[in-house]
């Protein structure tokens, strides 16, 4: 059975990697004909769009694998039961659960594997990609809004209550962390206006074990707003005070971590950026339901190349002449082409009806692992 569990191990695993590479091979060549249209414009070269493409590889390897461990699981299965190989695995006393588990042991490498890329290698690859792109182009981070990155920052006194809200507007944010052109609105904890500051630019300057980080901003201009009376009716003799800085060292709990969430898709993100950023909203009170759900997502995804590899058992049981290898192959295709569209169709449903998170990313692998196991159970009862 040892020798046996090795070899069907060998031919799953080969199959799977076999599979995955025409997959990469296939998404690169429709990523660099999207690249395409930007090449020319603004400096950016086809070697830079070549390497784009090449460092957002391994973010492809961790989307792609699930697909890949069925496709290539149903490969590996389907040419065993065509030699009649599978066959003879079966009267040597190979069981359905024997079958499911020698699959899994595969499938745990592999998720294993995806866990490391999704987590370790892709990340900070795909920030090179963005990066390089950016300074190919000589552009700043695009964002959702025309006026930059809007982001909310809270001060808070020794007894931890609010003591001041700053909303700030960054229209320009580089790759290498310097910025152009703040606007920051200081607000105090009743929301009324107490300062309007702008500034031409700003550098960060980490922590140290004297001093927390903190902004360098040049070419600061505040507008000073008195505090007055709602109730009072006397005129007053204070006015606005507007005070030209040219440097000014701004204390704040925003990083460039923060403005570099920018940079890269929330489904690309490792899951410690995601906890660190949806703590930031959670402390300035705002929604985290997108970031929320993309942490669940890189959480139970790679456990999809578990579910997937169990839907693709009942092929071997397939006659051959109930259907070919080709066409298992193709059903193997749709079947992830339609697990892809289920899992960012649950995606979009759960932001759109604020569904808990954890049950959005789960959902559609637990649909999917219903499936498979009817159908085994079904197999087994035939």
């Amino acid at each position: 059975m040892i020798t046996l569990k090795r070899y069907l191990g060998k031919e799953v695993a080969q199959a799977t990697g076999f599979v995955l590479a025409a997959l990469l091979a296939i998404f690169a060549f429709f990523d660099i004909v999207g690249q395409l249209d930007d090449v020319g414009q603004a400096g950016y070269t086809l070697s830079a769009a070549l390497a784009y493409v090449l460092l957002s590889q391994p973010s492809r390897v961790y989307e792609l694998m699930p697909i890949a461990g069925l496709i290539g699981t149903i490969y590996a299965l389907s040419k065993l039961a065509a030699s009649s190989e599978f066959t003879i695995m079966r009267v040597s006393g190979m069981s359905t659960r024997r079958l499911a588990l020698w699959v899994i042991n595969v499938g745990v490498i592999l998720v294993a594997a995806t866990y490391l890329t999704g987590e370790v290698v892709a990340p900070p690859l795909e920030r090179m990609a963005q990066r390089l792109k950016i300074q190919s182009t000589n552009a700043g981070i695009g964002t959702e809004f025309r006026s930059g990155a809007w982001v909310r920052d809270i001060v808070r006194d020794a007894q931890g209550q609010v003591d001041r809200l700053r909303f700030v507007n960054v229209r320009v944010v580089r790759p290498d962390t310097t910025t152009a052109l703040w606007r920051i609105f200081e607000f105090d904890a009743q929301f009324r206006l107490r300062s309007i500051a702008t500034a031409e630019a700003g550098v960060y300057l980490p922590p140290t074990a004297d001093a927390r980080g903190a902004w360098q901003l040049s070419g600061v201009v505040e507008t000073r707003v008195p505090t007055v009376d709602r109730d009072d009716d006397v005129p007053s003799a204070i006015s606005t005070q507007i005070v030209r800085e040219p440097t000014r060292r701004w204390e704040t709990e925003l990083s460039p971590e923060i403005f570099g969430v920018l940079l890269v898709t929330p489904e690309r993100m490792s899951m410690v950026a995601l906890v660190q950023y949806i703590r930031h909203l959670a402390d300035n009170s705002q929604r985290t339901d997108r970031y929320e759900i993309a942490f669940w997502n890189k959480v139970f995804y790679p456990l999809a190349i578990l579910v997937m590899m169990a839907l693709a058992l009942p092929f071997a049981y397939l006659h051959v002449r109930e259907g070919s290898v080709s066409l298992k192959i193709f059903t193997g295709v749709m079947i992830g082409v339609g697990f892809y569209m289920l899992n960012k169709l649950f995606g979009h449903l759960g932001l759109l009806n604020t569904w808990p998170p954890i049950v959005v990313a789960a959902l559609p692998s637990l649909v999917v692992l219903t499936v498979a196991l009817g159908t085994l159970y079904w197999i087994e009862r035939r």
